[in-house]
């Protein structure tokens, strides 16, 4: 049991005895009601209902079933496109990160870092549009496109870390 000072509009600083399990996931947001549980919980419940209504709707129809079907063997499974596009977004952010650490570090040579992780965004990206079209054998050229800029970025990222040390150097030396 936990006992928690709240403020209710007929008793202000009474004390609410509020049951908690000894390993609770999250904290209760608000000891003295239960509402916000019960609509996280309504719409947890609301929210299955709808997916599976909607699983159901997609069986139901014979051609969104056919056309999910028609694609080929080698296209790429959900998680798989999820693991892609997070990567994706993972790199841009940690881009924009560095950038915005370079402006408020005064050291202009972390954005060096970000110009020098751009070739390697290419090369997610032309891996993702070949993907995209189901690894066509008229976009093969995408696959030698991405080992250059994967080399290139690798080269890239090594120089601009280079600098960014040499840089701490030069510092530490002053």
């Amino acid at each position: 049991m936990l006992a928690t000072r709240c403020t209710v509009a007929s008793r202000p600083g009474s004390t609410c005895v509020v049951p908690r399990p000894h390993l609770s996931p999250r904290p209760i947001t608000s000891p003295c009601s239960t509402s916000g549980r019960d609509e996280l919980t309504s719409w947890k419940t609301n929210s299955v209902t709808a997916i599976s209504l909607g699983a159901l709707a997609l069986m139901a129809s014979p051609e969104i079933s056919h056309a999910i079907q028609m694609e080929p063997a080698n296209a790429l499974s959900l998680p798989t496109w999820a693991i892609h596009v997070s990567s994706v977004v993972e790199w841009v952010a940690a881009m924009g990160l560095f950038w915005k650490y370079a402006e408020v570090s005064g050291n202009p040579r972390w954005k060096g870092l970000t110009w020098g992780m751009l070739p390697a965004l290419g090369s997610a990206m032309s891996a993702c549009t070949w993907h995209f079209f189901y690894n066509s054998p008229d976009l093969e050229f995408l696959v030698a496109l991405q080992a250059f800029l994967t080399v290139v970025g690798n080269c890239t990222c090594a120089l601009a870390a280079f600098r960014i040390w040499q840089g701490a150097q030069e510092e530490a030396k002053a």
